[in-house]
């Protein structure tokens, strides 16, 4: 069976090297305002669910709380498992398969960790196994792009250079989906490497349905990393707080 594009390209040294100013501080930043808002009990239960190296995870263990993160990618967890203690542990697991029921009053999925899949039944499959995790009452936050922002601001081709490697970025779409080409030009390899991204053109609107369905309503839904309301037009991000 051929693996999906995320299968390859989240466990290459390269893919971590591309987006390397993705750092702690960044993280840091972010969930110091989420914490800000959500207010979570000093006892709280978290799953950070496609966690990567762990980076958000980190943040909240560091808060006190008891904090899961899980990821496909093998070298993701193995680095993040460096980490771990009594309040963080870090496990290799599929989103869309469930891993605990009614277990956890916060699951969150950061930074476009969604919409990978082929079809919006997989899309539901992954919504329902971060219902499920959730206890009732529990709260499920997505950060995701913003659709209508991003084909806007669509950038077609684009060269970024990284310790003598230069990477090759092209983008495109279509109806359903975001597209980045990724030509990785290395001196240590004799070919010129390529890998994709994907991702949907899921709307709030679609989220909102995907919720119902899974018993989550939307709650609230934020534009930014600073949490200023959400616009349609022009919000770069979808920060989508949900309650089970």
């Amino acid at each position: 069976m051929t693996k999906e594009w995320y299968q390859d390209w989240f466990d290459t040294n390269y893919y971590h090297l591309l987006y390397q100013d993705r750092d702690a501080s960044e993280a840091a930043a972010f969930i110091d305002r989420l914490v800000e808002h959500l207010q979570p009990k000093d006892e709280a239960s978290m799953l950070d669910l496609a966690c990567g190296k762990g980076r958000h995870a980190i943040q909240l263990a560091r808060k006190g709380y008891d904090v899961t993160g899980l990821d496909l990618s093998f070298a993701s967890i193995e680095a993040a498992r460096h980490f771990e203690n009594e309040k963080l542990h870090f496990f290799r697991h599929d989103m869309r398969r469930v891993f605990r029921t009614n277990y956890f009053d916060y699951v969150f999925n950061f930074f476009t960790s969604f919409g990978y899949f082929k079809n919006q039944r997989e899309n539901g499959l992954a919504i329902e196994t971060m219902s499920k995790a959730l206890k009732p009452g529990g709260v499920l936050v997505i950060d995701y792009l913003n659709p209508l922002q991003t084909y806007r601001e669509l950038k077609p081709h684009e060269i970024i250079e990284r310790d003598e490697i230069k990477f090759e970025i092209s983008r495109y779409e279509d109806e359903l989906f975001f597209y980045k080409k990724i030509k990785v030009h290395d001196q240590a390899q004799q070919d010129t490497l390529e890998y994709e991204e994907k991702v949907g053109k899921i709307t709030r609107a679609a989220f909102e349905v995907l919720f119902e369905e899974h018993q989550l309503k939307l709650t609230s839904v934020f534009g930014d990393y600073q949490f200023s309301p959400f616009e349609e037009t022009t919000s770069p991000r979808m920060i989508m707080i949900a309650t089970k």
